[in-house]
């Protein structure tokens, strides 16, 4: 039987079905993972994309897009192909797509990991043949401590910088980790934390959602020259080093990333601390729910995925890669 996923220039296809998998590039029928920028892209024909994850869709694609949605593990069809969509555990509505044809089943995972998060529905392990995963951290030293303990830690980074008249500023991505965080801390503090306004538009469709998430305030809300010490704020990556980190005197910065697992990933962006969070599977995770899957074959995608293969190839699994061109998630 031919594969029921395969590679091409736009990006993973299932031909029985006559669509695609968070597309890199314009096709008539796109089914979308989650709404980061690098699996949610504009141009479609039409989109097909879970109901929980439908307010982040518009959000990011604007109100005038096709997009049909569906509920969790609501089985559909499209072309010679009955998909349903199953919880990924990575941000607000994020999906795998389960493919059955002709009684073979693919699970395209997208992005997933499997620590608990109150801001999404926890992954669920959908039994198939073939897995398509996911690698980003797919090397062994990755592995990630409770986030509850890092919220924990962040909220006294920021009472040690209170008492030197700093500003705390943590960058983390706009969808999926700043309300992550903002969650987390919720067991540790009741103080507001501060937002750019980038951080702000996420937050807010969360809210709407009805995530439980701390009080926010934004910064461009107080005037030019007010004191920012002793607050913590959560801006975007892309805001470190420019024009607005200079409305804060004193200041300390520090990232929320898996990356930050590595002590030398830290220095190289020059942050004071680093903070692991990650909204991705560690390395035992992944081989968990390869495991867990019962897949007889595996195809990873983005990320490590030599060190992956290798292990998986040593454990019996017929594994492969598909070269993608997704990246990091915003």
């Amino acid at each position: 039987m031919p594969d029921l996923v395969v590679l091409r220039p736009e990006g993973l296809y299932c031909p029985a079905g006559g669509f695609h998998i968070d597309p890199w590039r314009p096709v008539p029928r796109a089914v979308i993972t989650h709404g980061h920028g690098d699996h949610a892209r504009g141009g479609m024909g039409e989109y097909h994309a879970t109901r929980a994850g439908l307010p982040i869709l518009r959000w990011r694609l604007g109100q005038d897009e096709r997009i049909f949605d569906y509920n969790y593990g609501e089985s559909f069809v499209l072309g010679d192909a009955r998909v349903s969509l199953h919880p990924a555990g990575h941000v607000l509505g994020s999906a795998q797509v389960r493919i059955e044809i002709d009684g073979q089943t693919w699970v395209a995972s997208g992005d997933y990991k499997r620590q608990p998060d109150p801001t999404c529905a926890p992954f669920e392990v959908v039994p198939c043949d073939v897995f398509i995963t996911e690698a980003t951290f797919g090397l062994p030293v990755y592995r990630w401590p409770e986030t509850s303990e890092v919220a924990r830690e962040i909220v006294e980074w920021r009472e040690e910088c209170a008492a030197r008249g700093e500003s705390a500023v943590l960058f983390c991505y706009a969808l999926g980790k700043a309300q992550r965080v903002l969650a987390e801390m919720m067991a540790h503090t009741d103080r507001p934390v501060w937002l750019h306004g980038a951080i702000a538009a996420g937050v807010q469709v969360y809210r709407e959602c009805g995530i439980p998430l701390l009080e926010t305030k934004l910064v461009s809300d107080e005037q030019r020259g007010a004191d920012f010490a002793g607050e913590l704020v959560i801006a975007p990556p892309s805001a470190a080093g420019s024009a607005w980190m200079r409305r804060f005197k004193r200041v300390q910065t520090g990232f929320a990333s898996g990356w930050m697992r590595i002590r030398g990933n830290r220095r190289r962006r020059n942050h004071d601390r680093g903070f692991v969070v990650s909204d991705h599977a560690d390395w035992p995770d992944l081989l968990r729910t390869i495991r867990e899957t019962g897949a007889r074959r595996v195809i990873a995608t983005h990320g490590n995925t030599d060190a992956l293969v290798r292990a998986l190839n040593e454990a019996g699994i017929d594994t492969g890669t598909f070269s993608t061109q997704f990246g990091e998630d915003d």
